[in-house]
């Protein structure tokens, strides 16, 4: 297959191919998901040294979620326009820096530039999402389901080792090792991201059925009732995600659970969410995306009530993380293919960016009420059950998303 570079010249070697894209894709998403997952085990050591309420380092959290999310739109419409290079090459010099700046940071005006700013601007621009756009823009349509299904898996993978691997660096070198550890990795993202260079725009070889200016995509997406009900369930994936990736380890270590533990925990969700990636990914081919995607929120209330309603083990903690694991980052295959779908490839980066804006406020709530009640309850459980509440909505909000792509009767210039 031919693919083209970033630059204004199609690729006159063979060197990427499906495979290498593929496999260049998975270890960025590996890499720039693994420490973003792991930032919850920084909660503790950093508010003891400090003397911080868990609010503190929330609202530092929250502010990257929401930054990344408000930033994934603009990164993706800069990539669909000049190509998807620069961008990841900016994304991960900013995930670097705010990770190396987080050793640093004494105040919490300091963490919430670090940790909040720089690593989620970083995200925007280096996350698995754009190695997803990279997949649908350079795979053909009948590699694209597994390939999506793999890059999601891939950040899985990356929660798998980062998180005993960050446990450990805490526990033996300081918590500010760590995070130089970390920051350092994601410059590896820079080579890689060779391999994912897409054309810009004014290349000539956008399809004439997918040729529209920014303003009417953006008119024709938020005008589809599909794309608007599934923008709304996509909240509750970042609020469910947000909450229990910064507040797990806290919650267990609450209730006697080990630190090492939590870890395993945390490295179980991605374990388990390599099974459950790919198997949405082939899943996906043969039932409706919306089907999927209502029984995955449906499943992490049920295992919400199930965890919370009895007392807390190490049994049923890894069991919590082996079934939220399985649901995890599963969500992402169908939504991002139910983007394609509906609206073809051409703006594609943006209008899941834009979905990606509401999962991330759901992210930033669900961060930040984690802090706030806990501070003010002594307890997470109103924030558990908020959790429940929004996984059963979103599973009824995907029933009657429309599998179709849109109905573009003329088609209209760029």
């Amino acid at each position: 297959m031919a693919v083209t570079t970033g630059d204004l010249r199609p690729a006159s070697s063979t060197w990427r191919t499906p495979l290498v894209i593929i496999v260049c894709g998975c270890a960025i998403a590996l890499l720039s998901f693994g420490p973003r997952s792991s930032l919850g085990f920084f909660v503790q050591p950093m508010s003891r040294e400090f003397g911080w309420g868990r609010d503190i380092f929330g609202l530092a959290i929250a502010f990257q979620n929401l930054l990344w999310g408000l930033g994934q739109p603009v990164a993706g419409a800069i990539a669909d326009r000049f190509g998807l290079l620069r961008v990841m090459i900016i994304g991960a010099l900013l995930y670097a820096a705010g990770l190396l700046l987080m050793r640093y940071s004494t105040t919490p005006l300091s963490l919430d530039f670090s940790a909040g700013v720089l690593i989620g601007f970083g995200l925007s621009g280096s996350s698995f999402n754009l190695v997803l756009a990279a997949f649908s823009k350079l795979l053909p349509p009948e590699r694209r389901g597994i390939a999506l299904g793999a890059g999601t898996a891939a950040g899985s993978f990356g929660q798998f080792l980062f998180a005993p691997f960050g446990v450990a660096l805490i526990d033996n070198f300081g918590w500010q090792t760590a995070l130089v550890v970390f920051g350092a990795l994601m410059l590896l993202i820079l080579p890689l991201s060779l391999a994912l260079a897409t054309p810009p725009a004014e290349s000539g070889n956008v399809p004439a059925a997918d040729q529209q200016s920014f303003k009417t995509a953006l008119a024709e997406a938020f005008g589809h009732r599909s794309y608007v009900l599934l923008v709304l369930g996509f909240f509750t994936c970042g609020f469910q995600l947000a909450f229990v990736t910064i507040h797990l380890p806290a919650y267990l270590a609450d209730r006697g659970i080990p630190a090492s533990t939590g870890g395993w925990v945390v490295a179980a969700i991605g374990l388990f969410n390599i099974i459950g990636s790919l198997g949405v990914g082939w899943l996906q081919n043969y039932v409706p995306k919306r089907y999927v995607l209502s029984a995955i929120y449906f499943t992490r209330a049920l295992a919400t009530v199930a965890f919370i309603s009895f007392p807390i083990t190490t049994f049923s903690a890894i069991a919590f993380g082996a079934i939220s694991g399985v649901t995890w980052l599963s969500t992402v295959p169908p939504t991002s293919a139910l983007v394609a779908l509906m609206f073809g490839t051409r703006w594609f980066s943006t209008l899941y960016g834009f979905a990606f804006v509401s999962h991330q406020v759901g992210g930033f709530l669900g961060v930040w009420l984690g802090g706030v009640v806990f501070e003010q309850y002594g307890s997470y459980t109103p924030v558990w059950w908020l959790s429940i509440l929004f996984g059963v909505l979103s599973a009824l909000i995907n029933l009657p998303i429309v599998e179709a792509p849109v109905a573009r009767p003329v088609a209209q210039p760029a």
